[in-house]
């Protein structure tokens, strides 16, 4: 299987904070597929480390409440290039590009919405499959 994943899930420090989320259960999943490292944050250009971003009102905004929007909405669309062809997506949950099924909702005080990540919309308006770490148990039966 061709595999887009965030790459801060196998473990690249892009995250806000300089940090990575390495989740080896998934790279031990992923070791027989064809992998695809995304981060639209970092195809938009954004430093390591940078102010954390959040969804409000259907736009990206820093704590510093500047709107980043389309300039992350250009990283998703180059991710999503590289990604387009994949069998499934695999998404940092949360995340203003990657979340599925939930972002924080632009206050930043850790609140959570019902709300996909631009890049994580992108991805299922094109009808692809999009996961996250968190449906590793899923995602046991599917790579197996």
């Amino acid at each position: 299987m061709k595999i887009a994943i965030s790459a801060c899930l196998l473990g690249d420090k892009v995250r806000y904070d300089g940090k990575d989320q390495l989740n080896k259960q998934l790279v031990k999943l992923l070791k027989k597929h064809h992998i695809i490292k995304i981060c639209p944050e970092i195809s938009s250009g954004f430093d390591i480390p940078r102010k954390a971003m959040e969804i409000k009102d259907d736009r990206v905004i820093n704590i510093d409440n500047e709107d980043l929007t389309d300039k992350l909405i250009e990283g998703c669309r180059i991710c999503f290039d590289k990604a387009s062809d994949c069998d499934l997506i695999i998404l940092k949950s949360k995340s203003p590009s990657c979340g599925y099924g939930q972002t924080y909702d632009g206050t930043f005080t850790n609140t959570l919405i019902n709300k996909n990540g631009l890049f994580s919309q992108m991805c299922i308006d094109n009808k692809m499959k999009v996961y996250t770490e968190k449906d590793i148990e899923i995602l046991k039966e599917i790579l197996k």
